[in-house]
């Protein structure tokens, strides 16, 4: 019924042919497990250390894995964010979930897609920002999250090879964010 996939919501139990009767009495008997509103586990699943990522997801199917969880994701940090970083359309309704914890940020229309990777963790399909894309929106968001931070991501990103230097130019200059990190992609080079 769940196909490899960890974590569901209710209406994908539905369209499997499972009716909410149905799906209650799971509950009771243990087969299934209520990890959040509307969100199901099969009890016994094997999670994976992302399975946060996977409830968000799956409870903002249109969000995409920003910004510290994405550093975490791609391990450029040994830092665990507490709250799962999303990030949404400019016209997206801001969601209202309880489990997990979500920091939400708007990314506009034109570049909400830009550097967008789809990963399949836990039998979820996970977007997550790549590698020099993260590095760029740490930057454009220093002054909330750090300047220390998107240096490290960078000499850690780099030291990795986890992107080049084309490649992290043309994502910063579509951000406009080539003004600020020039200085510390250039003594990165040097």
């Amino acid at each position: 019924m769940f196909d490899g996939a960890t974590v569901l919501r209710s209406r994908d139990l539905e369209s499997r042919g499972l009716a909410r009767s149905r799906i209650r009495e799971a509950v009771e008997a243990g087969a299934l497990e209520r990890v959040g509103r509307g969100l199901y586990a099969l009890q016994g699943a094997e999670l994976s250390e992302h399975h946060s990522l996977v409830q968000a997801a799956r409870r903002v199917p249109k969000a995409a894995i920003c910004l510290l969880s994405a550093l975490r994701f791609h391990d450029l940090t040994s830092q665990n964010p507490h709250e799962v970083w999303i990030a949404i359309g400019p016209k997206d309704r801001l969601p209202r979930v309880d489990q997990p914890p979500l920091q939400v940020v708007r990314f506009g229309g034109g570049h909400f897609n830009l550097g967008l990777e789809e990963h399949e963790i836990e039998g979820s399909r996970l977007r997550v920002y790549s590698v020099a894309r993260t590095v760029v929106d740490l930057f454009r968001y220093r002054n909330k999250i750090g300047l220390d931070v998107a240096l490290e991501a960078l000499r850690e990103g780099w030291r990795e090879r986890r992107f080049n230097l084309a490649e992290i130019n043309r994502i910063a200059d579509e951000c406009r964010m080539t003004r600020v990190m020039k200085p510390y992609l250039e003594s990165l080079v040097a």
